[in-house]
C-alpha cells in the first residue's frame, strides 16, 4: 500500500531541484481573462501538488507584467494589478514568456519600454508564446515567436500548428513533474480550457451580461444539432454583428469556437461515461464523424478519442 509521501506513478517530481521556474505573463487591456485565468490554473495547481509531493518548494513562480505596470482591464472589465515590465529582470534560473492578446496591444507595441524588455527577455526565456493578438507585440520588435516544447525527442512537431497556450503550459508540467501530475491538473481546470470536463458556462465570469450567458447555455443545450449565428443572436435579442462583437469580448472567444468547445466538452463526458463507438459519441456530439472528431483531439488535446478514453479509465481505475 502508497504512502501519502510516495511520489505518483509517472511522476518526474521536478526534474530541475533547486531551480524555480518564472511563468511571466506580459499582460495588455483587453485581454482575455480565461486563457489567462487557466494559465495562471495550472501553475499554481501544479506548485500545489509538487509542494503536498516533496515538501520542498513551488517549482513555479507566476508574474503578472505590463509595459507601465498598475491594473490592467480584462475584457470583463475583471482588473488585475501587474508589475512594470521595467522593474522586473529576467535572468537567472528559467524564464518562459506568455504575451497576452487583447485590444490594447497594438498599442503596446510601439511601447519602447516593452520592446526593450522583449528584446532581453526573448534572449533569456526558454519559451515566449503570443497568444491571439500578443503576436503584434513580437512583429513590432522583429522577433518570432519561441514554441521550444514543442518538439518530440526526434525533433518532430507534436502539432500540425504551433500548439495553443493551453497545451504548451500542461506540457511544461507534464515535463517537469510527470504525466500523471499533468492529467489530474487537466481534469481539474477543463471548465477554463479546450481540455472540456464540464459546461463551460460554468466558469464564465460573473460580469458577464445576461443575455450573452443566456445565448452561451442556449449553445450548450444545443451541441446535437447544426446551429447558426442568427439563432444564437436572436436568443440573445441582438443583431448578428453586435453579438458577434459582445460575445467574443464577454466570453474571450467567437461563438463558433465557443460551440466547437461545448461539443468536445460533450464528447469528452460520453467518451469517460459511455462505451460508445466514437464514430456515434461523434454523430451526438454535433461533430459529424470519428475522423472529425479525432481531427479535433489531435488539434486541441494533442491525442485520440480512443486514447484519451483509456487514460481516463486508467486515471479511475487508479483512483478507485
Amino acid at each position: 500500500m502508497k504512502s501519502e509521501a510516495e511520489p505518483q506513478k509517472g511522476a518526474a517530481i521536478f526534474n530541475r531541484p533547486g531551480t524555480t521556474t518564472h511563468v511571466d505573463i506580459v499582460l495588455f487591456n483587453g485581454f482575455a481573462l480565461p486563457k489567462i485565468a487557466a494559465i495562471i490554473e495550472i501553475f499554481q495547481r501544479a506548485n500545489a501538488m509538487a509542494v503536498s509531493q516533496t515538501g520542498g518548494a513551488p517549482p513555479y513562480d507566476v508574474n503578472l507584467l505590463s509595459a507601465a505596470g498598475g491594473r490592467i482591464a480584462s475584457t470583463s472589465y475583471v482588473f488585475v494589478w501587474t508589475d512594470a515590465v521595467e522593474s522586473y529582470k529576467t535572468f537567472g534560473d528559467r524564464h518562459l514568456v506568455f504575451i497576452a492578446g487583447g485590444t490594447g496591444a497594438e498599442h503596446a507595441a510601439r511601447d519602447e519600454r516593452l520592446a526593450t524588455w522583449m528584446r532581453r527577455a526573448h534572449e533569456s526565456s526558454e519559451l515566449v508564446h503570443p497568444i491571439s493578438e500578443g503576436r503584434l507585440v513580437l512583429k513590432a520588435v522583429g522577433l518570432p515567436g519561441r514554441h521550444r516544447l514543442d518538439t518530440g525527442a526526434a525533433g518532430a512537431s507534436r502539432y500540425a500548428e504551433p500548439p495553443t497556450e493551453i497545451q504548451t503550459s500542461l506540457r511544461i508540467v507534464e515535463d517537469d513533474l510527470g504525466e500523471a501530475f499533468a492529467c489530474q491538473i487537466a481534469q481539474a481546470i477543463a471548465p477554463h480550457c479546450t481540455l472540456f470536463g464540464s459546461p463551460l458556462t460554468n466558469d464564465i465570469a460573473p460580469q458577464v451580461s445576461e443575455r450573452i450567458m443566456a445565448s452561451a447555455r442556449w449553445i450548450e443545450a444545443n451541441v446535437d444539432r447544426p446551429i447558426s449565428i442568427d439563432d444564437a443572436a436572436a436568443v440573445a435579442t441582438m443583431s448578428e454583428r453586435n453579438f458577434l462583437r459582445r460575445f467574443k469580448n464577454e466570453i474571450g472567444m467567437t461563438p463558433s469556437d465557443y460551440l466547437m468547445r461545448a461539443r468536445l466538452a460533450l464528447s469528452c463526458r460520453m467518451l469517460r461515461e459511455s462505451r460508445l463507438p466514437v464514430d456515434k459519441i461523434a454523430r451526438h456530439c454535433g461533430i459529424g464523424s470519428g475522423g472529425q472528431l479525432s481531427k479535433l483531439f489531435k488539434k486541441h488535446l494533442s491525442t485520440t478519442p480512443s486514447d484519451y478514453r483509456r487514460r481516463q479509465a486508467t486515471l479511475q481505475a487508479a483512483h478507485s
